[in-house]
């Protein structure tokens, strides 16, 4: 399907301020329009009705987007990434649940920018220590569920993880993205930014929808951990060593010290042993 859509481009750092002007253009859809439109998608394979339902909800993801800025990572990325995930949800989604597509696009969305900042290991040099780097790859597989972490679930996971209460909840918070305003904001020029409860009817997910969202959730936890452990055991104490340490991690002088080789050798190593693990994710989507 998305090899079919226009969609505005998006291509370098400085133009997501152009990219966001002209995403405005596109006319938020009724409820009416949107579901006349999802069924043409769903009955008749109508990709012009794609591209509709498509285009009208890339404030959404711009939105979604903004929320991940603390990561450091290039905004028009989140964004594109975002776009995948919509792209994905307007094929899975189904007009005759009653559900407005919004609900069900946010858990796509958001799901593709986790992926892609899993995939990013920039992301494990935010964090200062190595319990907190420990936090992160483990946190969203120690959930129990769907909804906000309870005190006494908080308290576990930080206790198993060697953290403060409070580094659990920032880490819950940063995964999450910033919760995004219901109620629609404005520019010091007047002009409306996008604001979901535009969209929003039922904010409950069916049965089905919330096991498929834990089950997706799973697998972007679970498949950076077994990319780990697919590494053999001088690869996977390279890795450890440069990306979960305290202080930055080991040196490559340092590692070819403890392995009685080059620090080049160490350095091939490391840089085979993190292309390992990518193939190793990617293919196990």
């Amino acid at each position: 399907m998305s090899n079919a859509l226009t969609l505005p481009a998006l291509t370098a750092i400085d133009s997501v301020e152009h990219y966001a002007r002209a995403i405005k253009a596109y006319p938020i859809l009724s409820a009416e329009e949107e579901y006349a439109l999802a069924v043409k998608f769903k009955k008749e394979n109508d990709l012009e009705a794609a591209r509709q339902l498509v285009v009208s909800h890339l404030r959404l993801v711009a939105s979604i987007a903004r929320g991940y800025m603390g990561y450091g990572l290039p905004q028009a990325d989140l964004i594109q990434e975002g776009n995948i995930g919509l792209m994905k949800a307007v094929k899975r989604f189904d007009p005759d649940r009653g559900v407005r597509l919004v609900s069900f696009a946010m858990h796509w969305i958001k799901a593709e920018i986790h992926e892609y900042i899993v995939r990013n290991w920039r992301l494990v040099k935010i964090a200062t220590t190595k319990a907190q780097r420990k936090l992160f790859f483990n946190l969203r597989s120690m959930r129990t569920g769907l909804n906000t972490l309870q005190p006494t679930e908080v308290a576990h996971i930080a206790k198993e993880l060697n953290v403060k209460p409070e580094e659990v909840l920032e880490m819950e918070a940063r995964l999450n993205g910033h919760e995004i305003s219901l109620e629609a904001d404005h520019d010091d020029d007047g002009d409306e930014h996008f604001s979901p409860i535009a969209y929003l009817q039922d904010e409950s997910l069916e049965p089905s929808d919330a096991l498929q969202a834990k089950q997706v959730e799973m697998a972007e936890t679970t498949g950076l951990a077994h990319a780990l452990q697919s590494l053999n055991e001088r690869s996977r104490r390279v890795v450890e060593a440069r990306w979960l340490q305290d202080a930055g991690g080991q040196t490559l002088h340092e590692l070819a010290d403890e392995f009685g080789v080059s620090a080049e050798r160490i350095r091939q190593i490391e840089q085979k042993a993190m292309q390992k693990m990518k193939t190793f994710m990617l293919e196990s989507r």
